[in-house]
């Protein structure tokens, strides 16, 4: 139980009660549950947890929290890997008890909680035979993953563009309904604690996809054959991600030929079918070390095209960082090659990211993860080097990325606001002033402005 030394008005003493009866202590399951993340990286030993079940739960524990200056993070699926940017050291939220799923048909629109991830939620709408954008791999949480790239992210843009309203808790406790039309400036940057997302639903009833992994005798081949995909493919319906993997330590619809290339060459095995939408984001989990928990980090670059030369950077970073670091012990290394059509951008109206809709930026994902903590500095400073690095190249090969907005899903936890959200942060400051006075989400972890 938490003990504060701040005087308490009478109400607020009410109030505090009220949360210390909620909050779970360290010797409870729920607490256990409530702290952990995917990554054991990003977990931090909080001293209580609090799981709200309401809208108004979350105002009143704001209200607290905001009132007595107590830090506090906020975890939907616990997919970061930036440590304290969804956990802390002082009373973990979890949002898992927003776990409700509804389907309006007449308006083609899903609203669903946020303490779920994607698989919940896909689940949920399969009977229905839709599907919303959201993430592309089993595990990822949906509230975190909001500005993500998706499957469909070629035929209707970022998740963030098919968002229809949030609901909110201000950091002043105000629960609010925010659509574009109602608050632009709070709809461009977000400000507070999300409670339910609706989002646009699409009529999906299968598709054809899955995993096709290869030897390592076969990267040349898969390396050609990605560059004639990002490079020629117009297909909007048509996406891939390849991600070259180093691993050190023991431990039925038309295709139209779009992936000729890939199904030629030889390979160790294959996972493609005619399946429903789940099926194949759950054939798409990324690879881990061993059947357990891990540390990991990411990192991204920015590319305008993943062009020969490029893909062949990319490539080379998988091995050469996969050879320097075999001293670490049990890990992994991967990089992912995320091609989109040019038009991906194109699909939604200004907000905070991407901070330009002109370009067709592509990202490319650097993932390592590893066992032991005493390595965490060394696997850090190689995604900055791979980073850095990998930038070098784009600019020499002619493309003007040096100062290219970064993903912020996939960006280091220590990134600039700048290498995100471009010329953005002075309006996303402006809002935090006008409806953040106090800075109580600065109490909390993320990238602060």
């Amino acid at each position: 139980m938490l003990v504060f030394t701040y005087l308490l008005t009478p109400k607020l003493e009410k109030d505090f009660m009220w949360l210390a009866r909620l909050c779970a202590a360290k010797c409870s399951a729920n607490y256990t549950a409530d702290i952990a993340h995917w990554a054991t990286s990003s977990e931090q030993a909080s001293a209580c947890s609090v799981e709200p079940g309401t809208a108004a739960d979350v105002s009143t524990i704001l209200q607290i929290l905001g009132s007595t200056r107590t830090p506090f993070g906020v975890k939907g699926g616990g997919h970061t890997t930036s440590l304290g940017f969804s956990s802390t050291t002082g009373v973990q939220i979890s949002m898992k008890r927003f776990s409700s799923v509804t389907y309006n048909e007449q308006n083609q629109t899903a609203t669903f909680g946020s303490g779920l991830i994607w698989d919940d939620v896909y689940t949920a709408l399969e009977p229905h035979g839709v599907i919303v954008a959201g993430g592309r791999v089993s595990g990822v949480g949906v509230a975190g993953f909001t500005l993500g790239y998706n499957w469909l992210a070629n035929q209707v843009g970022l998740t963030l563009d098919t968002v229809e309203a949030f609901e909110l808790v201000k950091p002043t406790g105000q629960i609010v309904s925010v659509v574009a039309s109602s608050d632009p400036d709070l709809f461009f940057g977000m400000r507070g604690i999300v409670t339910r997302f609706t989002l646009k639903a699409f009529k999906r009833d299968k598709v054809w996809g899955g995993v096709i992994a290869y030897g390592a005798d076969q990267m040349p081949a898969v390396d050609a054959a990605t560059v004639r995909f990002a490079t020629k493919n117009t297909d909007p319906k048509a996406q891939i991600i390849t991600g070259p993997t180093f691993i050190g330590g023991e431990g039925g619809l038309d295709t139209s030929g779009v992936f000729d290339d890939f199904l030629a060459i030889p390979s160790t095995s294959q996972d493609l079918s005619t399946r429903s939408f789940l099926s194949l984001v759950k054939a798409g989990t990324p690879p881990t070390v061993l059947n357990r928990k891990y540390r990991a980090a990411f990192h991204v670059t920015t590319v305008l095209e993943y062009s020969a030369p490029m893909v062949a950077a990319v490539l080379n970073e998988t091995t050469f960082w996969g050879n320097k670091v075999l001293d670490q012990g049990e890990f992994l290394v991967v990089t992912n090659i995320e091609p989109f059509l040019p038009s991906v951008y194109s699909h939604g109206a200004p907000s905070a990211f991407p901070p330009i809709r002109n370009a067709s930026y592509q990202p490319n994902l650097l993932y390592f993860s590893w066992n032991s903590s005493s390595s965490d500095a060394v696997f850090h400073a190689a995604l900055k080097e791979s980073v850095r690095h990998l930038t070098d190249v784009a600019v020499q090969l002619g493309q003007p990325v040096a100062d290219a907005a970064l993903y912020a899903n996939y960006a280091l936890g220590d990134t600039p606001l700048e290498r995100i959200y471009g010329n953005n942060p002075p309006r996303l400051r402006a809002i935090k002033a006008r409806v953040d006075p106090q800075n109580v989400m600065g109490l909390a972890g993320g990238f602060k402005f």
